[in-house]
């Protein structure tokens, strides 16, 4: 119960005539017993709060970056109107900053025996699983001087998907995945390495593409035409040790990282080819296997949703033995770490050679673009010193990714807003060269 604004102010009005005229008890007891036998009464007639009924309906899952709207439905069993003010409670996450007063507050009334609907509307800024929190009903009498209050758990939980923002690459990636795939009007053949079909030799072929015992057989000249590699296994593997927690620009290199083997993976599931994913730290945090291709991209975005990083050094031999078990048969292994070079050099590379003898290995890792803005910086003792300092470890970082290409693996660094594009090409590029 409490007492509302209203009534506070009609005390204080009251108290204003006893101080002039009549002081004391009595002049008390004339003005605030009257107003004591007002608000029981108010409160009397207040709908129960205890009684009422609250069902939630509405959205499961949201992109990051979208709203998802939330009913509440409020049945009122008691023979009085509902007059109330609820407040949806929810984690602080699950809004804009600065929105969450006036999204989760609403006014309502529901006459007696009936129902009504709000709809509370989430715009969460964080990945993974928003849980509601209470509900709480303060219901007013009709003279609004007195509530009722009381609070309710209805469960329900939304879940925020990766916002996905570099599938506008999708389009022009599938186009030279057709090109490549000999789909399109093209003046050249389309590449692979897989043998498609023979046809009949056209002006601008490829001399090297005849098939000279098909031609003996038909007299007429034949080429062979040829197509990428399909049914191939990928496996991404997302780092989600102490490294990945580092951000870069606005977002974490998780997020980067997430964002880039979405793209892969939707432009690899078109391709014919099959895709897994692991992440792994110290210990195996998801792993999504055996989808088809039409269930792999929503398989993915569910499993990185609760994803967070972990403030641990990553088990490179764990994770590596992680990832042969997951991938036994031959499979191109996307590895999405930081190319920093202790972790590198103490942790991956005591291990690549067990992937890299079986396996085709990418390692794909997030730049940070202020490294190029503090080396061009110049005018001053300070600025003289950062750009040293961004040199320096850009050169570490160079000297890290030649050691991994003289094992065998494809480097891809690029800024968060390339590294998608970036390792779909470098995907595309050895899938050409017949490398998967």
């Amino acid at each position: 119960m409490a007492l509302t604004g209203r009534a506070a102010l009609l005390a204080a009005l009251g108290s204003l005539p006893v101080g002039l005229w009549e002081p004391g008890w009595t002049g008390l007891l004339a003005v605030n017993a009257p107003l004591a036998v007002a608000c029981a009464c108010d409160f009397a007639l207040a709908a129960p709060v205890r009684r009422l009924g609250l069902s939630r309906s509405g959205d499961t899952s949201v992109r990051l970056g979208d709203t998802a709207d939330i009913t509440l439905t409020v049945t009122n069993t008691s023979r009085r109107p509902l007059r109330a003010r609820i407040r949806d409670a929810w984690p602080p996450s699950s809004w804009q900053p600065g929105t969450e007063v006036t999204a989760s507050r609403h006014r309502l009334t529901v006459p007696a025996g009936e129902r009504r609907r709000i709809t509370t509307r989430l715009r969460p800024t964080r990945r993974g699983d928003r849980r509601a929190d209470r509900v709480t009903v303060r219901s007013y009498g009709p003279l609004g001087l007195f509530a009722r209050q009381g609070t309710h758990v209805i469960p329900w939980t939304v879940r925020v998907l990766p916002p996905f923002t570099s599938r506008k690459h999708l389009p022009s990636k599938l186009a030279r995945l057709r090109e490549l795939d000999g789909r399109t009007s093209v003046l050249t053949r389309g590449e692979g390495t897989e043998f498609d079909s023979l046809r009949a030799y056209v002006p601008g072929d490829d001399t090297r593409s005849i098939d000279w015992r098909a031609t003996a057989r038909q007299s007429a000249v034949a080429v062979r035409t040829w197509r990428p590699e399909r049914d191939r296994h990928i496996l991404l593997v997302l780092d989600t040790g102490r490294t990945s927690a580092g951000r870069v620009g606005d977002v974490p290199r998780l997020d980067a990282s997430m964002d880039a083997a979405l793209l892969l993976a939707a432009l690899a599931s078109r391709a014919g080819d099959r895709v897994d994913l692991l992440a792994h730290d110290r210990r195996l945090r998801a792993l999504v296997q055996g989808r088809s291709a039409g269930d792999v991209l929503p398989s993915l975005v569910n499993a990185m949703a609760t994803l967070e990083p972990e403030l641990v050094e990553t088990d490179a031999r764990s994770l590596t033995s992680t990832a042969l078990r997951t991938a036994p048969r031959r499979s191109l292994i996307v590895l999405f770490t930081t190319l920093d070079a202790a972790p590198i050099e103490e942790g991956l590379l005591p291990v690549l050679a067990q992937l890299t003898q079986r396996h085709t290995v990418l390692l794909a890792s997030v730049a940070d673009p202020h490294l190029a803005q503090m080396s061009k910086a110049r005018g001053n003792a300070d600025a003289v010193y950062e750009a040293a300092a961004a040199a320096q470890a850009q050169t570490e970082r160079d000297r890290t990714a030649e050691q991994l290409r003289r094992h065998g693996v494809t480097v891809v660094e690029a800024t968060p807003d390339n590294l998608a594009p970036a390792l779909a090409d470098a995907y595309l590029a050895l899938k050409a060269a017949g490398r998967l």
